[in-house]
């Protein structure tokens, strides 16, 4: 899994413009912070869609309108439909036939959950499952 820090990397942004030719036609935002949105909107071809997924966390969120206006960028995001998906999903991850460790990287006892999420508010783990 890579883990993108919470910087705004322009050498990656110019990576994935030339090896798109231009920039990625769909773009997904799924962590959260201004520097990974302005990445989104970064690797975004003129025309193209970054779309960004449930909340972002952070004070503000100093969007490059400019980028997003002249090069006619659509900005569209929302909450995740997590629910909806939940029973199936859980009793699949519990029953061990879904691997959700890309998602699921720290397993904690219920005197572990202040731990899981110092470990999500600190970006050290994506997601906590917590075990009886």
């Amino acid at each position: 899994m890579v883990r993108i820090g919470l910087a705004v990397r322009p050498s990656a942004i110019a990576a994935v413009q030339e090896i798109t030719q231009g920039g990625a036609e769909s773009v997904l935002e799924c962590v959260g912070s201004e520097p990974a949105m302005a990445t989104a909107i970064g690797i975004a071809r003129p025309g193209g869609v970054s779309g960004y997924v449930d909340v972002p966390h952070g004070s503000s969120h100093n969007l490059n309108l400019g980028r997003l206006f002249m090069q006619n960028i659509t900005l569209r995001g929302g909450a995740a439909p997590a629910r909806a998906y939940i029973p199936e999903l859980l009793a699949d991850t519990v029953a061990g036939k879904l691997n959700a460790s890309a998602v699921l990287d720290l397993t904690v006892d219920l005197s572990g959950v202040p731990k899981g999420y110092a470990a999500m508010d600190s970006r050290e783990v994506i997601k906590v499952m917590v075990r009886p």
